[in-house]
């Protein structure tokens, strides 16, 4: 474990050192700050405020392309789940973002990975952002080869709304919601809310726990995730 871990440190020194070759495009100091946003806001709507005091939006948005380019983070768009394609209606201003690797992250951040494995309490809040990356990159790789690989997520377009689907997949002309946790509970009040509202014929769980159903949700263990995804 603790020489993957060194290992990790030398790759993330690594892609700091390389960003110096695209100073042309772009300062290698604002690729940094904006990579390093992408680490501190995982799995959140990203603010672009929050990723370089000396940068401007257009600014921060090119470094972000370039990122995203170079396969160093994925984005994930808000849609509004009205109607297939599921990516016909998506709002750029809500967009999260995915760094390519959940050890990196989890390095980056300087997480000890075994209060995340077994603890309960000190960083619960962590280790649901990095069960919700897990899934987002199993998605990715569960995706066709062949085609450009996109992830949605789905947020209530209402104010005072808290409710919001971690990730949505399109099968045949079906909108798919699935909810992502990193333990055995949790509240459904968001899958349930979204499977009403658009008048799902079925949810996805994913979590700790092992394989079963709750009414029209089917539940997945974290690491099936992709089994999950290609039966449905």
């Amino acid at each position: 474990m603790l020489d993957c871990q060194q290992v990790l440190d030398e790759l993330i020194t690594t892609y700091y050192d390389d960003f110096a070759k695209y100073k042309k495009r772009v300062p290698p100091t604002r690729l940094r700050d904006v990579f390093s946003a992408v680490m501190e806001q995982n799995c959140k709507k990203f603010i672009y405020s929050n990723a370089s005091e000396n940068a401007n939006i257009d600014q921060v948005k090119e470094a972000l392309q370039l990122l995203e380019m170079a396969g160093l983070i994925y984005p994930v768009y808000h849609s509004s789940a009205n109607g297939i394609p599921v990516g016909a209606k998506i709002n750029r201003k809500f967009t999260k973002y995915l760094p390519f690797d959940t050890g990196v992250l989890q390095r980056f951040l300087g997480l000890n990975i075994g209060e995340i494995l077994i603890g309960e309490t000190l960083e619960q809040i962590n280790k649901g952002d990095i069960a919700e990356l897990f899934v987002g990159l199993e998605m990715l790789k569960a995706m066709p080869t062949n085609t450009r690989s996109q992830l949605y997520y789905w947020q209530r377009e209402k104010n005072g709304s808290q409710a919001e689907i971690d990730y949505l997949i399109q099968k045949d002309n079906k909108i798919i919601p699935i909810e992502v946790k990193s333990g055995t509970t949790g509240k459904m009040q968001s899958l349930h809310l979204f499977m009403n509202e658009k008048q799902s014929e079925y949810g996805i769980r994913t979590s700790l726990e092992n394989f079963g159903q709750y009414d029209k949700i089917r539940v997945y263990p974290l690491y099936a995730i992709r089994q999950g995804i290609s039966k449905s």
